[in-house]
């Protein structure tokens, strides 16, 4: 039994990741802290567990193993070394941090340290992304030119994201920072190391961060990313497309996934509904695995893949704020 501690309820996933790992059989939620100390305290009281007004304190606990990082994107840096130094080992929401250079701070605490890390990256692990990436691997495309995924909701149009979801100083950012990260990371997964970047984000509904945001990335293999996002999509179905020499992929959620290559019998005219592998376990649960039976950071919710996302997140505000293209 993992024994672990929440780290704030601001995220919109906290109530459901305590869920998740209280259902599991397999952690026990010994304690809660949270900057909002009267949130945390109701929190705390609701599942069971004890509620620390001070980190340093919840921290120094040794009947605690591990953290769930769930407080503002901002606060991440300042908490997870902390949690790092403490011997701790760390599951965070994403992004790592909103800048590159404040991700190598929490990276080199956590190599010192030595503790697991992983990072919620959940859209790596489903079957349509794992039969793209196998067919990428094995050459099903020829040469990808263009890759397209598309992750939105209605969440600011249809008012159902909490208020203080929009305060710059806390999320950092908006639809591109929060949504936005799963076409960021599924992109870097694909295609690599990015070359250039820019974005184009706006606000139509006049909150004070990004609500509708679109990226587009040169990686250095040649290949053309674009990352769309946004809070003001009703019905918008997660959408991926690839685009290659040989081969391409068209899929709308998982079960609207059509596929064809030059490369492989059967496919050679028109398009095939191929058998998607199995969706793998949520990365919260890929963690407590690994903690438990000391296997190390899961495959693909590293560090080093929650630095490339960041990079990619932190430059594409650049390059909207400077209204530029922004060489990696």
């Amino acid at each position: 039994m993992l024994k672990a501690a929440m780290l704030s309820k601001w995220h919109v996933h906290a109530e459901g990741y305590a869920r998740e790992l209280q259902n599991s059989g397999k952690v026990e939620i010994k304690a809660v802290w949270d900057e909002d100390a009267a949130r945390g305290a109701e929190w705390a009281g609701r599942i069971g567990a004890d509620f620390e007004a001070d980190l340093d304190t919840l921290l120094a606990r040794e009947d605690i193993e591990a953290v769930f990082c769930c407080t503002p994107t901002t606060m991440h840096t300042e908490v997870l070394i902390k949690a790092a130094k403490a011997g701790k080992h760390i599951f965070t929401e994403k992004a790592l941090a909103p800048t590159v250079a404040e991700c190598m701070q929490i990276k080199e605490a956590v190599d010192a340290a030595g503790v697991t890390f992983a990072i919620s990256y959940p859209q790596r692990g489903r079957g349509m992304v794992k039969f793209a990436k196998k067919m990428l691997d094995e050459g099903a495309f020829g040469r990808v030119t263009n890759v397209r995924m598309r992750d939105a909701h209605s969440g600011v149009s249809n008012h159902w994201l909490p208020a203080y979801w929009f305060e710059k100083k806390d999320a950092a950012g908006g639809a591109m920072m929060d949504l936005g990260c799963h076409p960021m990371y599924i992109l870097a997964y694909l295609l690599g190391k990015p070359k250039r970047i820019c974005g184009m984000f706006s606000a139509p509904f006049g909150t004070q961060v990004d609500e509708n945001a679109v990226s587009v990335i040169e990686f250095e293999n040649g290949a053309i990313g674009v990352a769309e996002t946004g809070f003001v999509s009703y019905n918008s179905p997660q959408t991926l497309e690839i685009y290659g020499t040989e081969g391409t992929l068209i899929a709308h959620g998982e079960g609207d996934v059509k596929f064809t290559s030059k490369k492989l019998e059967g496919m050679v005219n028109g398009f095939i509904t191929p058998a998607l592998p199995k969706n793998n376990p949520a990365p919260i649960m890929q963690f407590v695995d690994a903690c438990i039976n000391g296997t190390g950071s899961p495959a693909d919710l590293g560090m080093e893949d929650a630095i490339a996302l960041t990079e990619l997140l932190e430059n594409s505000y650049i390059a909207d704020e400077k209204n530029e293209i922004v060489k990696l």
